[in-house]
């Protein structure tokens, strides 16, 4: 009998946004002599992290599959089909969903994760979770396929530098046979590690974040403050940014005055960043003057541009554009009437602002002033949960709410909406 195949795939996808531009990447590699033996990447558009991630996997999947043209394909087809292969990735969700113990919910998954499974048989691919740090390879080519749809082109393997700083082992190692059911992670996981050389973590379902994860660091804290109170507040009418800036309320000055006074004796905010609108402005300045720091002013943080709905109540609004209300509610991407912004448009460029703060400020902590749709987005995104989400949040005048975004690129909400300070 001619022995099977054998093959490590490592594969990661990355978005820009979550959901943003996106892109992923995946390698193929010789377990005995560690070599590279194929890589795929590709831009994809907007998309999120967990669809790119899952793209990178089936792109890998099939790579590996064209290395074995005559293999069966489909998830039933016996004895592996002369192909052994052994999945590595950094996504929990990917890597727990495709091994059977994760039910998959969501309704983009599942096509994706039925295509991955159809490429190979069942019996023949187990998976691994590995941190970020060891699929270095995948993630390069995910974030060059990025970097190249920015300039609105695809990747090319030519211009490819991925694996130039991913040396692997080439001390020659063989596969112990499968063991476990199929699909099972752990019953593979000893013998990729032994292919490539590399120890064995303590354990390999350890979380990327919350308390077995390792030390990144102090992370970038994002102390998001709502401004306070305006004469719009109370009546709940739409107040964004597209023509209504008024200025804070007798009591929104109160409630900017009694935030001034709380971060002072918390004493850990170390930058101020706000909104350009006005309400925003003397929220800051108010704790600015208190703690004795400058702000800088981040146009990404201004509210929503609501179009013709500005000043109205929600009554007025579904009066007049009953219509165009419910498309509002019903998807993210419909814009308010007259030219406002949707949430997808708002979601990118929070998102883009997210990125650079995290980036200037990493290791400190910022208190960001801004408006109800930019906070809640931030915890959206941090949160990994649907557009819906944002209606099912609520933030009070001058609330706090806190994110703190960690060095691999994760995120942990530590704080919602908590108006203590004004009591």
């Amino acid at each position: 009998m001619t022995p099977a195949r054998q093959f490590v795939i490592e594969a990661d996808g990355g978005s820009r946004g979550n959901p943003g531009p996106a892109g992923y990447g995946a390698v193929v590699i010789d377990p005995v002599t560690g070599e590279t033996l194929a890589e795929a990447a590709e831009y994809i558009g907007v998309a999120t992290n967990n669809v790119a991630e899952y793209k990178g996997l089936i792109a890998g999947l099939r790579a590996a599959k064209a290395l074995v043209p005559d293999a069966p394909e489909g998830p039933d087809a016996p004895d592996g089909g002369g192909v052994r292969v052994h999945v590595r990735m950094d996504s929990k969700l990917v890597v727990e969903q495709m091994s059977g113990r994760w039910k998959i919910k969501h309704p983009d998954m599942k096509p994706l994760a039925a295509e991955a499974a159809r490429i190979l048989p069942a019996s023949a691919v187990t998976y691994e979770w590995i941190p970020r740090e060891r699929n270095k390879h995948a993630d390069r080519l995910a974030n060059e396929a990025m970097d190249a749809g920015k300039r609105g082109r695809q990747w090319e393997p030519s211009s490819s530098t991925a694996a130039l700083d991913t040396p692997r082992s080439s001390a020659a190692a063989t596969l112990p046979p499968v063991s476990g059911p199929p699909g099972d992670a752990a019953a593979g996981a000893a013998r990729a590690r032994a292919a490539l050389n590399r120890p064995a973590p303590a354990a390999t379902a350890t979380p990327q974040t919350g308390w077995g994860a390792p030390d990144l660091g102090a992370p970038a804290t994002f102390v998001l403050l709502r401004h306070g109170e305006t004469a719009l507040t109370p009546e709940k009418r739409f107040s964004g940014s597209g023509g209504t800036d008024p200025e804070l309320s007798a009591t929104g000055r109160e409630q900017a005055a009694h935030a001034a006074e709380a971060f002072a004796a918390r004493g850990t905010v170390q930058e101020i960043v706000s909104s350009p609108l006005r309400r925003c402005r003397e929220t800051a300045g108010a704790v600015a003057a208190r703690l004795g720091l400058e702000v800088r002013i981040e146009d990404g943080l201004r509210e929503t541009d609501f179009g013709a709905w500005e000043g109205l109540t929600f009554g007025e609004v579904k009066e007049r554009y009953g219509a165009d209300l419910d498309a509002w509610l019903a998807s993210a991407k419909a814009a308010p009437t007259g030219g406002g912004e949707s949430f997808a448009e708002v979601t990118r460029r929070v998102a883009a602002t997210r990125d650079r703060l995290v980036s200037r400020y990493a290791g400190r902590t910022v208190l960001a002033v801004t408006h109800v749709t930019p906070i809640k987005t931030l915890v959206r995104l941090a949160l990994g949960a649907p557009p819906e989400s944002l209606f099912r949040m609520e933030l009070s005048a001058a609330s706090v709410s806190t994110v703190a975004y960690y060095a691999d690129g994760n995120a942990s909400v530590r704080l919602l909406n908590d108006t203590s300070h004004l009591r």
